[in-house]
């Protein structure tokens, strides 16, 4: 479980694609502090440590199957593509964001970007069928990151950044076109499942 609070913006180092997507991920995470079997949320999906080391600094490898990339933006990280991480919640730990469980649902397409005062305005599509979960104030995960809806308007809905988000997540880097990992909120996955059955 993790909490949309990225504690890190790593570096893909490389990409290898076989049966599986191999990939290498630099990280200021210390390489004493991680270990083999480990879960990072690394853009919003849950992926297992399943290897690491220092050449000079600290990287660790994951493995995502064909129905991740199916469900996410994994498919198209390439080398230098920089991503928010966040490692599992631990037990006593702050929760600051949401409950996330890293097991994304879909992809949104960041529609528009544009300044309001010191914030930045984005609004996304998400895909038809996950569209129903997302309400006004209600929690999304995107690329990781616990953000807050503002707006509904169908599958399109938006929400507020403000300048420490910008800082410490890739969302300063973001632009219209760009393909986010979407998990929405647990609890509305719930309500929604117990209203289909009354």
């Amino acid at each position: 479980m993790f909490t949309g609070i990225v504690t890190d913006i790593g570096e893909i180092l490389g990409v290898e694609r076989a049966g599986v997507l191999d990939v290498r991920i630099g990280t200021s995470y210390e390489a004493g502090n991680l270990d083999i079997g480990a879960s990072i949320a690394c853009d919003g999906v849950c992926l297992t440590v399943t290897d690491l080391g220092r050449d000079p600094h600290t990287w660790f490898a994951v493995q995502a199957s064909e129905e991740t990339l199916s469900k996410t933006n994994l498919g198209q990280w390439e080398p230098g593509r920089r991503i928010n991480l966040e490692r599992a919640l631990k037990v006593g730990d702050e929760i600051g964001g949401h409950i996330v469980s890293g097991h994304v649902d879909g992809i949104a397409i960041v529609g528009d970007i544009r300044e309001e005062g010191d914030c930045t305005r984005v609004v996304l599509d998400a895909p038809d069928e996950l569209a129903r979960f997302i309400a006004p104030k209600g929690s999304v995960a995107l690329n990781g990151t616990s953000l807050t809806v503002n707006q509904v308007d169908g599958a399109r809905f938006g929400m507020n950044l403000i300048p420490h988000t910008k800082a410490v997540t890739t969302w300063g880097e973001a632009k219209p076109g760009d393909k986010v990992n979407l998990e929405i909120d647990t609890l509305a996955r719930y309500v929604a499942r117990l209203n289909e059955a009354a």
